[in-house]
């Protein structure tokens, strides 16, 4: 049995305002034993109401550092850009007071830019504290995606890289990604999923039936060693 416990809202609102809530309880707790948390988040359009919400959060944010599960591989001015997004939506407000660690650097390709990056997440407080994932229609999640160039080294339960570039016919730009082990390693797991196109897919990767077997969500729900907190609105 997959270890998943799914919270269903009919409103997105609500959804963001329960999942900003969750996200914030457990950054509050690892601050409290720790002295520090470390969040991963994703990027794409699914978060916006999500990082509002959360960068309102009561909580000692100088005391957290944010980065990304996975990033296309463009600088922050384009509007492409996770880290325009997170800058833009959630380092406001409260949660400006956060430290950001971007995935993205000053390279032409992930290749060349890999020992750099490498260096910078040196800074990273691993293993997670919290990371929210989100899901494509098409069962990827991070950017694991389906006939990705990297996908099997990035799942290697055994694999040893922090992070992989990625190239894949529907993942747009090259990508650099968290692998599966560097995730599945979290303190808590979150899937933010939004529409019922992808709620499908996420029901046939969690039963394994046809295509949904061979989902790369798939891999994180199989493996999660604590439970993936499912949280989706139509």
């Amino acid at each position: 049995m997959l270890n998943i416990a799914t919270h269903s809202f009919t409103d997105c609102h609500a959804l963001a305002a329960a999942l900003a809530e969750r996200v914030a309880a457990r950054l509050r707790e690892a601050i409290a034993v720790r002295g520090q948390a470390l969040l991963a988040v994703s990027g794409g359009s699914t978060p916006k109401h999500f990082f509002e919400r959360l960068s309102h959060a009561s909580l000692d944010w100088s005391r957290v550092q944010v980065t990304l599960v996975d990033e296309r591989w463009v600088p922050e001015s384009s509007d492409r850009s996770n880290a325009r997004l997170v800058k833009s939506l959630l380092l406001q407000h409260a949660a400006a007071a956060a430290t950001f660690v971007p995935l993205h650097q000053h390279a032409v390709t992930p290749e060349d830019g890999l020992a750099a990056l490498n260096a910078a997440l040196d800074a990273l407080a691993l293993p997670f504290d919290v990371v929210v994932l989100g899901m494509g229609e098409d069962g990827h999640t991070a950017s694991f995606f389906p006939g990705g160039d990297r996908l099997a080294d990035a799942l290697d339960p055994a694999g040893r890289e922090r992070v992989l570039p990625m190239r894949a016919a529907g993942a747009g730009e090259p990508r650099i990604t968290f692998t599966l082990p560097v995730l599945l390693d979290a303190r808590a797991l979150f899937l933010h999923v939004e529409g019922e196109a992808k709620r499908r897919v996420l029901a046939d990767a969690q039963l394994g039936l046809g295509a949904g077997r061979d989902y790369p969500v798939r891999a994180v729900l199989e493996r999660a060693r604590v439970p993936v907190s499912v949280y989706w609105c139509p």
